[in-house]
């Protein structure tokens, strides 16, 4: 197919509407809601109203069904209104689009709907206390007993956890490795179904994230998403998405932090001229632009591969999210040395920006993991 880098008519209606919904309803209260550990709630069934909450999942429950293009140009807009809130909205995507792509009919018509309004909060259990990144490894297991599954084990680090209504499980109900796991839909109040108490993280604090406890907790087997066994073929090709919606996100926050740091070295003298006038910051500043954009371009690749069922879309997406996340990250922390001593108060956005963008790397698959996926993908 012939490259065509512009966006269309429809796609830059998209981009505007989730940047005119980011600079109204989620940057006025960004700094709030980090200092008062707030979950906006509110402000996130306001987003569902624009769709943005079943993206990708498909018009018969009332998504967008949109492409990853899409996604990829709304969460950009969104999280630079607010980071930690845009990358909750992105999980919550994609448990959402999970059910709606893998349930059956029956599970599709109880859940999805009222996932798409956000009347109901989604959160994916994937991590386990005893296996990040070796995801196959993990222990939590579902038996069968009559027509339901019992689940026993814990889930670490989910965010929404304690808030969320619904949480799409991975758990064993097989033999070791990834061929039996199984995907299920546990809804809140289940019997059996408990939390930890909430984590106390560096960044991401407009979210909640706690352990998600399973204790004989009893589970219909209507819940079951597709066949048993396929969960962790579910979970994978839901992380493809997922990286590049978390890589789409650290664009955003890294694009707020050029420009807030471009605004300042154009305002700030030091030696009697603006600091904008020494070649040396118009370097930094040049490359933190090209770095910035060639991470955009590796995300849209990804999400166009995704879009197009590229037999390379699984190592595209992992590169767009290994570099995207290191090149945002390093640029927001570019842009809060530029500040100086500002740059570290709470009075700026950057330290706030730093602080969300740093778990990026690590969610979704390491960086490190990513680096495998590229490297066994290019040996096949």
């Amino acid at each position: 197919m012939a490259m065509d880098f512009a966006l269309t008519d429809d796609q830059r209606a998209i981009q505007d509407a989730a940047r005119a919904f980011a600079d109204a309803e989620l940057a006025p209260h960004s700094a709030r809601w980090d200092e008062e550990k707030h979950f906006p709630v509110d402000v996130m069934k306001q987003a569902a109203e624009m769709g943005f909450c079943g993206i990708y999942t498909g018009e018969e429950h009332g998504g967008m069904a949109l492409g990853r293009v899409e996604a990829a140009l709304i969460f950009e807009e969104l999280s630079r209104g607010d980071v930690a809130t845009a990358a909750f909205i992105s999980i919550h995507n994609m448990a959402t689009s999970m059910i709606d792509r893998f349930g059956s009919d029956d599970l599709r018509g109880r859940f999805v709907p009222s996932l798409v309004t956000m009347d109901r909060i989604a959160s994916y259990c994937l991590t386990e206390p005893g296996s990040g990144s070796d995801a196959a490894a993990l222990r939590t297991t579902a038996v069968r007993d009559g027509d339901h599954y019992v689940l026993n084990g814990s889930k670490a680090f989910i965010s929404g956890a304690g808030t969320s209504d619904v949480y799409v499980v991975m758990a064993r109900t097989g033999g070791e490795g990834p061929k039996g796991i199984s995907a299920i839909v546990v809804e809140a109040g289940t019997p059996g179904l408990s939390f930890g108490a909430q984590e106390k993280k560096m960044g991401w604090n407009a979210q909640p994230t706690a352990i998600v406890q399973f204790d004989d907790c009893r589970v219909p087997v209507a819940n079951l998403l597709g066949e048993e066994g396929a969960g962790f073929r579910y979970a994978m090709a839901g992380l493809d998405g997922g990286r590049l919606n978390i890589a789409a996100c650290s664009l955003g926050g890294a694009r707020l932090a050029l420009e807030t740091a471009q605004a300042y070295v154009a305002t700030r003298k030091q030696f009697g001229k603006p600091l904008a006038e020494f070649q040396a910051l118009q370097f930094r500043l040049a490359d933190m632009a090209t770095d910035l954009e060639a991470a955009r371009l590796m995300v849209l690749r990804g999400a166009w591969a995704i879009d197009n069922d590229h037999p390379e879309k699984t190592k595209w997406c992992a590169m767009a999210k290994r570099l995207a996340t290191d090149a945002c990250f390093q640029i927001a922390d570019e842009a809060l040395q530029l500040h100086g001593g500002y740059g570290y108060l709470k009075d700026y956005p950057l330290e706030r920006i730093v602080r969300d963008l740093r778990v990026h790397r690590i969610l979704e698959g390491t960086n490190e993991i990513m680096r495998v996926i590229i490297a066994r993908e290019m040996a096949k």
